[in-house]
Order: structure tokens, then sequence, then C-alpha cells
């Protein structure tokens, strides 16, 4: 086995237990590794394996950063994706906005129709997000019931607009044909980021955005722009 092909199946091996942390089951990317292997210490092709490594790579990566039920990213993918955008603000001076999603009534709509249709809810907005999101946008699930967005060079005004627009998708959707008299709708709040922002910052004001929107009622949106500094007009120049 040259080194080359070592150094490859050792990172795979590694890769795979990170998926292993997503606690979802890959049997067929093991399946896969393993005759890869087989196959390398046998003498085969090097044209033949490599390509079946690769896809395995591809397959572990993918359940590393993504969440396991939805298809969107894990949370820490999603607050490393985050984190990018705020050193990226602060290099260009490009504003950007994040938006905390909740879905309404989750926990009664669980106890009226049962975990199938709650994890199928789940995966329906993260479809329809794909949808209406630009593919520099970043969807992630960042709690049970709970689903975030960083959307970059974005206005409080812009997003409102595609919030919107995920909105009437959802409105739209068939959702009876999941459950009878099922109807399905989400608060959002959102935030722009702000000069000297981190990360627990920018989502804990669109927590409390989220938390302003789920008291006035379901299906709301709320924002929250980060404070202001004191300004003392006393102070010398």
């Amino acid at each position: 086995m040259s080194l080359r092909s070592l150094n490859f199946v050792a990172t795979t091996v590694k890769a795979m237990h990170m998926a292993r942390n997503t606690k979802q089951t890959i049997p067929f990317a093991q399946q896969q590794l393993l005759e890869a292997i087989a196959q390398i210490k046998e003498g085969g092709i090097r044209d033949d394996v490599l390509p079946k490594l690769e896809a395995v790579m591809n397959q572990l990566q993918t359940l590393a950063t993504h969440d396991h039920l939805t298809g969107a990213l894990n949370r820490n993918t999603f607050i490393e994706r985050l984190d990018n955008e705020l050193q990226r603000s602060k290099r260009t001076g490009h504003t950007f906005t994040v938006a905390l999603i909740g879905v309404d009534r989750l926990p009664e709509i669980m106890e009226q129709y049962g975990q199938d249709v709650t994890k199928r809810i789940l995966q329906v907005l993260t479809n329809e997000a794909g949808a209406v999101l630009r593919s520099l946008d970043s969807f992630g699930r960042v709690g049970a019931t709970e689903f975030a967005i960083v959307m970059p060079t974005t206005w409080l005004d812009q997003s409102l607009v595609a919030i919107k627009r995920l909105k009437a998708r959802m409105q739209a959707y068939a959702w009876t044909d999941l459950a009878p008299g099922l109807q399905i709708s989400f608060s959002t709040g959102l935030t722009p980021n702000a000069p000297g922002d981190a990360v627990d910052k920018v989502l804990s004001r669109a927590s409390d955005a989220l938390q302003k929107a789920r008291a006035q009622g379901y299906d709301t949106i709320v924002q929250v722009d980060a404070e202001l500094p004191d300004f003392d007009p006393t102070a010398d120049d």
C-alpha cells in the first residue's frame, strides 16, 4: 500500500469517527471503506479505489457538518459560518442579518400528531428554506425546534422580504396531506450585526427578538437592533 493511500485511508477513518458523533449510522459508508481498504491491501488498481474513497469522504463530510434529521447545517457548523461572516464584516464593513426561526406550537403538535409528523415538519421547513434562500446564505438547525439563518450583505428590510417569502411557501404547503387539520407557521427574530459583535452577542439578540415575537403571537416577526453606545455630549472630541 502506498504512503498516499495510507494517508487517505487514515483521513477517511478520522472523518468517519467525526460523523459518528452526529448519531447517524453509516453502514453504507463503512462497507464502502472496508471494500476500498481490502482492494488496496490486495494491490487493487488505484484508479478504481480512489474514487470510492473520495465518495465515502464526501458522504462523511456531509454527515459531520449537517443535521442528520433535516439536512440543515448542524449547530457547530452554523456557528462557524456565523463567525466567518463576522470576521468578513469586520474586514469589509458589509452588514449582514441573522434570523432565528421557531416553529409555532411544536410541542403541542407533537403531542397531537406524533413524532413522525413533527420530524416531517422540520424537514419541510428546511427544504422550503433551501428553495427561497440564496446560495451564499447559511441555514442551520441550532436547537430542537429552532433554525437560524445568516444572510450576508443584507439589511434588515431585505432579510424581512426573504422571511416573508419563506412564510408564504410554508402557508402554501399542503399540510393536510400530512395530517388532517394541520397548519404550520413560524415566528422569527431578526437582528443585524453591529461593531464589536461576537457570535454569542448576535445569537443573544436574535433569541431576544424571537422571544418578543412569540410573546406577540403566532406567525410574527420582530426586529432587534444592537444598542448604540452611550453618547456624552460634554466629552472632549
